[in-house]
Parts: C-alpha cells; sequence; structure tokens
C-alpha cells in the first residue's frame, strides 16, 4: 500500500510540473521588436474576447516616428488582450527589407500580417508575397485599391476628411476677418502616396466650396513628413515670400515651420499654421497658441483595429467585430474616424 501511494504522489508532482511548464505562451520579443506602452483604444469594445489566444502574427512598421509608435504600442497591447503572440519589425523604409519580414512570417506558418506599407504602391506585392497569409494593410491606403478583396483588406482613416476640416476652420477664420482671396505655403508629405494627395487635394477643395479663393505663396514643399526637413525647406521662403497661412500634412512638418518661423524672429501666433494627426507635440503647440488646429488621427483605433482585423480574418468574423467602427460598402475597409482639434477641445485629447 506504501509503495501505491509512493506512486501516486510521484504521478501528481510529476503532472503538476509539466503543467507549469506550459503557463506562458508569450513568444520572447526579437530584435525587431518594441516594448510598448500602455495605449488607449477608442471605439474598442473591451470585451477581452480571447479567442486568439495561441496564434502567432507580424506586424511590419515602415518606420517609427511618434504616430506611428503608438499605433504599435496600442497593436501590441491588443495582442496581449487578447492571447495574440506578436512580433513586430521595422522596415527601416526599406522595401525590400518589408517584403523580406512577410516572406519569414510566411515561412513560419503564422496565419495572418499587418503590414504599415513603406510603399503603398507595393501593396500587389505584399499580398503576392503574403501566400496563403490573411493581410491587414494599416494607416497608409493601396495605391491600387483593387487589391483588396476578403482576404487582404485595410485599416485607417479617409484622409480626404483629414484636409477638409483644415479647410473649413481656415474657411471660418479667413472669412471671420472678411478675407476671401489668401495666399498659402504647402506642407507636402511623401509625394505619391495616397495620403499626401488627398490631403492636399481636401483642403484645396474645402477652401473652394467655402468662397475661399486660395493660391499658392510658393511652389508646394514636399517634406517627407519630416520635421527637420521642412523647417530646412520653409526657412528661406517665411521671411521673403507674402503669404497668409501655412497648411501642412501632418503636425512634424507644420512644428518645423514653427522653429523656421521663430529662427527668424517671427511670431507664429500671427496667422494660421495647421495640421494633422493631433500628436503630442501637435497639441502642446496648440495649448500655447502656436499651431492653430489639427486633425485627430488615431493611432490607438489604428493599431487596435487591425490586430482585430486580423484575428477576424482568420476566424471568419467580419473585420470591424469587437469594435465600434464601420466598413465600407465593401466590408474590405475599417475607417477609424479624423476629428478636428482646436485650442477649445484640445484638452480632451489628453
Amino acid at each position: 500500500m506504501r509503495k501505491i501511494l509512493a506512486m501516486l504522489l510521484a504521478c501528481g508532482m510529476l503532472c503538476g510540473a509539466l503543467a507549469g511548464c506550459g503557463g506562458n505562451d508569450a513568444a520572447p520579443a526579437n530584435d525587431g521588436g518594441n516594448a510598448a506602452a500602455d495605449a488607449g483604444s477608442d471605439g474598442a469594445s473591451g470585451n477581452g474576447d480571447a479567442s486568439g489566444s495561441g496564434e502567432s502574427m507580424t506586424l511590419i512598421m515602415a518606420q517609427r516616428d511618434e504616430f506611428l509608435s503608438e499605433l504599435e504600442s496600442a497593436a501590441v497591447n491588443t495582442a496581449k488582450e487578447l492571447g495574440v503572440n506578436l512580433t513586430t519589425q521595422d522596415a527601416n523604409s526599406d522595401t525590400s527589407k518589408m517584403l523580406q519580414y512577410i516572406e519569414t512570417a510566411k515561412n513560419a506558418g503564422e496565419k495572418a500580417i499587418i503590414i504599415n506599407m513603406v510603399d503603398p504602391a507595393t501593396a500587389q506585392q505584399c499580398v503576392e508575397s503574403a501566400g496563403d497569409m490573411k493581410v491587414v494593410f494599416v494607416n497608409r491606403y493601396p495605391t491600387d485599391p483593387s487589391v483588396l478583396s476578403e482576404n487582404a483588406v485595410y485599416v485607417g482613416s479617409d484622409e480626404m476628411t483629414s484636409g477638409k476640416f483644415q479647410g473649413e476652420f481656415l474657411t471660418e477664420y479667413f472669412k471671420g476677418q472678411g478675407k476671401t482671396d489668401i495666399k498659402y505655403i504647402l506642407l507636402n508629405g511623401i509625394l505619391g502616396q495616397t495620403s499626401t494627395e488627398n490631403r492636399t487635394l481636401s483642403v484645396k477643395k474645402a477652401l473652394e466650396d467655402g468662397g475661399i479663393n486660395a493660391t499658392e505663396a510658393s511652389a508646394p514643399l514636399a517634406a517627407d513628413y519630416d520635421r527637420a526637413t521642412a523647417m530646412d525647406m520653409i526657412s528661406p521662403l517665411v521671411d521673403t515670400v507674402e503669404y497668409d497661412c501655412i497648411i501642412s500634412n501632418n503636425d512634424a512638418m507644420a512644428l518645423g515651420a514653427i522653429e523656421a518661423m521663430k529662427s527668424k524672429g517671427l511670431d507664429p501666433t500671427t496667422i494660421p499654421i495647421v495640421g494633422i494627426d493631433a500628436s503630442t507635440d501637435g497639441r502642446e503647440s496648440i495649448k500655447n497658441g502656436e499651431l492653430m488646429m489639427s486633425v485627430y488621427q488615431n493611432p490607438f483605433g489604428q493599431g487596435e483595429g487591425a490586430l482585430r482585423a486580423a484575428l477576424n480574418l482568420i476566424n471568419g468574423k467580419p473585420i470591424n467585430d469587437g469594435t465600434n467602427y464601420e466598413t465600407d460598402e465593401t466590408g474590405n475597409v475599417v475607417w477609424i474616424p479624423f476629428e478636428p482639434v482646436t485650442a477649445d477641445n484640445v484638452a480632451n485629447y489628453d
């Protein structure tokens, strides 16, 4: 009897040890990974659905700036919440490296991949490289939207509404001054990107629709969404040409313009300077009166929405399942709304 009891006790101890070894499915971060800070998630259901438990995915970032880093953090946090093992990779603005990461994820047997494209014109290449994997493009809309399907979807914001908010703000501002003829300096993002084209088109259209005759004070400046580049490019203009406002495709370039003005002894609060993203630095600039308005692009919504879309594709659910966000008529696009931000409501975004 003692021998039997001893054998039973030993078996019990062995089972307990084996259970302890399997208690953590989280994959370790690799060289391309990035630790995530806690992030909010407007539009999420917060239901804690663990249907992704055991799935492994890769998020490929085109690069990392303030906005994209917040997007990445939201995806990482959502993966933890849903039990998904998420690896993040930084392509460092290198398309070939991005495609290599896609191949690596496919060879590892992953069922879905999330891609913040270096170049939106390469969407078809991304889908072909992904093979049987589900593909979620995030933040950068494919140049050719026909690539989107039930297996390749997009999560982001409608860029035609971002510039619209800028144009409507400027229309109200100048009409309040009794002006309908204005000159502007335009800071463009990366040329050829859908975001750059649509942000520019929509702000011009909103000004025109509002009865503002807006003409260029200079040729548009392609500053690649970069603060330092924008500062360098606009510096020769801020004190040599006549202009009524500065329109920027994002906050970083708008802040570069503000720095350029200040370096020339000019007061940036005397004219409207408008951006897009309502980034942390952008919001601080709105509070101190230098950036007059921005348009909030929700990095947390995009990051969480992309992760959930990928998991929903795997599980055969609508890609917006578990969120309050809407899809377009095809069901292949999840729209995360833009929101105008001014001194009146900027505190709501902290």
